[in-house]
């Protein structure tokens, strides 16, 4: 596991609570518009942080800090993640796992042993636009599919979220999503910004009354829905 990233205290990665933010090297997505590309493409030539330093902080900070959010990248790649959880978990945290869905069995297992508690899934476009979204030919479909299935029917607390590129979505990406994610509890559309660390600079961004426009859709569907990162 590669840790190259670490935010100490953060108000909005845990929705709710005074968290800290780790984020791990690596992704099988390629997405146009990712905010985190150095931690995709090459996060060799990021900082490396020692889990025992990072152990460290969290103990001293226990009582300061609610919870610890763990994005990336993809962190259901990282071999060891299983066991880093359990040592925050140790230390009295609850726990926020971001994730893309491809790999619903770790969900799944990191859940049934009570190493998360809020999982925020990334759902990148429509079913049939997810090529363009997530950079790669052929999305494993069937398991993103399963990672909403378990979140949508199970216990965990969680998330739906989307990150909207005024040249990558178009009104029937939220409308086919609705129809997908039909009954979810909380769905949030995240106003794209662009900036130099983005994989493939340039995009653009819907203006609020456009997603508006967009929640408007989906709340056919889903009740909670709501916008992110836009003034």
């Amino acid at each position: 596991m590669r840790i190259c990233g670490f935010n100490k205290t953060t108000l909005l990665d845990y929705p709710g609570k005074v968290a800290s933010t780790i984020f791990l090297g690596g992704c099988n997505f390629r997405c146009p518009f990712c905010q985190n590309s150095v931690l995709v493409v090459d996060p060799g030539q990021q900082p490396d942080y020692e889990q025992d330093e990072i152990l460290a902080f969290l103990k001293k900070r226990k009582g300061i800090l609610d919870g610890v959010c763990i994005s990336g990248g993809e962190p259901t790649l990282a071999d060891d993640l299983e066991d880093f959880l359990g040592k925050i978990k140790e230390l009295g945290y609850e726990i926020k796992l971001d994730t893309n869905g491809t790999r619903p069995e770790i969900v799944k297992d990191l859940a049934r042993k009570g190493l998360i508690d809020k999982v925020a899934m990334d759902i990148k476009a429509c079913p049939s636009n997810y090529p363009a979204l997530s950079g790669i030919s052929h999305p494993d479909m069937e398991k993103i599919r399963e990672t909403a299935e378990f979140l949508l029917h199970g216990s965990l607390d969680y998330e739906f979220r989307t990150t909207v590129v005024k040249e990558l979505h178009t009104e029937n990406d939220f409308r086919e999503i609705g129809q997908w994610l039909k009954g979810a509890k909380a769905y949030y559309l995240q106003a794209y910004k662009d900036s130099e660390g983005v994989l493939k600079p340039g995009f653009g961004s819907y203006s609020r009354e456009e997603l508006e426009g967009f929640c408007k859709v989906l709340r056919e569907n889903i009740q909670s829905v709501e916008i992110r990162g836009i003034d």
